[in-house]
């Protein structure tokens, strides 16, 4: 298969990931938000409040409101990122719009005297993570608020989202009080699922991205950078030092390694006298490099990751 064919496959496959995404969403609104009557972050809250009020589907209402807005994105953010975005909003909302004409409760997961009601918003919040996080590795948004922070950060990259983005939630919450009859448990299980899709989303986003990084003070730095190369395959950066108490000129090696061969690089430290390492843990890796594996062997991207557009 020539470039050009692996290239559009690849974008394919992204396409119908992020499809995939939508629905495994939809699902989860069906089995674990709608029958525990509380209002997820973000738009969808607000939506999720309307459709208990008067009934009118959170499919139909998230188009209403996510069109103009992915429409604004395209012209004014990113035409790739404002298409990809469309393609999760127009599923999850197809398919809330399908799975409501279908008979669900033997799977939904809800309690009527709220006994272990917490589990719902729970799992929801992880499975809403886990699906923001891969979307975000396809260059993609859930619609709502992402479409407006994308304008904003586009407009003031000075400003962070997070401010708005968290008074609109304690709006949500707050408001679920008076929608769900003047009940404090709706404001409990919105923050869960807030603080849950929030915290497993950034988890999963940074656990691909984050390693270690060591800072070896050696007397043997050509054995060291070969065995780092060798067995871990990963270079180093040499600089030359002295030790300020001893006055004697050593080598301070830079290398940084997957979390998973921590214990491998101390091993070689271990190896050779009047050496030691400092650690730090790495948030995240940018630069145009190859990405290796511990094997050595580079590693592709499953993902079409667009024009990376996304936050």
């Amino acid at each position: 298969m020539d470039s050009s064919k692996k290239i559009l496959a690849k974008k394919i496959w992204t396409y119908g990931v992020i499809a995939f995404m939508a629905m495994l969403a939809a699902v989860n609104y069906e089995l674990f938000v709608f029958p525990n009557q509380f209002a997820p972050s973000g738009v969808n809250g607000i939506c999720t409040m309307i459709q208990y009020v008067t009934g009118i589907s959170v499919g139909y209402l998230s188009l209403l409101i996510n069109i103009p807005l992915a429409v604004w994105c395209y012209i004014e953010v990113s035409k790739p990122m404002a298409l990809r975005s469309m393609v999760y909003v127009v599923t999850f909302s197809l398919g809330l719009l399908i799975l409501d004409n279908v008979n669900l409760s033997a799977f939904a997961y809800a309690t009527e005297n709220g006994t272990s009601k917490i589990l719902g918003p729970l799992v929801a919040g992880i499975i809403q993570g886990y699906a923001y996080s891969i979307l975000i590795k396809a260059s993609s948004y859930t619609g709502g608020m992402d479409f407006v922070s994308a304008i904003i950060h586009k407009r003031r990259p000075d400003k962070t989202f997070f401010g708005l983005s968290f008074t609109l939630n304690c709006c949500i919450a707050i408001a679920s009080f008076f929608v769900y009859g003047y009940q404090m448990e709706p404001v409990i299980l919105c923050i869960l699922y807030c603080f849950m899709s929030t915290t497993v989303g950034d988890r999963l986003m940074k656990s691909g991205r984050e390693a270690i990084s060591f800072q070896i003070i050696t007397d043997y730095p050509d054995e060291v950078s070969h065995e780092l190369i060798d067995k871990l395959h990963h270079s180093a950066t040499l600089i030359p030092g002295k030790g300020m108490y001893s006055g004697k000129e050593v080598s301070v090696l830079i290398c940084v390694v997957n979390k998973t061969q921590v214990a491998a690089v101390a091993n070689i430290v271990k190896k050779y006298p009047h050496t030691f390492a400092i650690v730090d843990p790495v948030s995240e890796i940018l630069g145009n490099f190859k990405n290796l594996s511990s094997s050595g062997k580079e590693i592709q991207e499953v993902l079409d990751a667009g024009d990376r557009k996304t936050l």
